[in-house]
């Protein structure tokens, strides 16, 4: 499929936004798909980690907006961990989630589990929500 790119929008408003919600640039990204290589939860996603920055990198936050996959990154680092130009992934999804948030697009919602679950859910989903959640306060 053929993508048209506009160049005033490649370093848009929305872009600037997540970067500077992130503190991380998606610019020195060069697509080598080593964060999604890594990504445990690549299964679940709608669109892979090296994806989400090539289309923010093209300008085009809206494919990205529309994704469940920032809210199904776990924060794990396991993406800065393989990336050559040690791109923290992590931090540009929660960039992502916060833009989502504006809008308005909250997919998560702690009270939806039940209690069952939050029984014998591993600690690492609770602390990625706190992570997820952190900059809310």
């Amino acid at each position: 499929m053929q993508q048209k790119i506009d160049p005033a929008k490649v370093r848009g408003e929305e872009v600037s936004q997540v970067e500077e919600i992130a503190g991380e640039s998606m610019y020195r990204c060069y697509q080598c798909g080593k964060c999604s290589a890594a990504c445990p939860a690549t299964p679940e996603m709608d669109m892979l980690p090296s994806q989400v920055i090539r289309y923010l990198q093209l300008g085009l936050p809206e494919k990205v907006l529309k994704a469940n996959t920032p809210w199904i990154c776990a924060s794990c680092l396991q993406c800065m961990t393989v990336c050559p130009k040690g791109v923290d992934l992590s931090r540009i999804m929660e960039g992502v989630r916060m833009m989502q948030l504006r809008h308005g697009e909250n997919r998560i919602e702690m009270r939806e589990f039940d209690e069952e679950y939050r029984k014998r859910a591993p600690q690492i989903v609770f602390i990625s929500g706190l992570r997820k959640f952190q900059s809310l306060s």
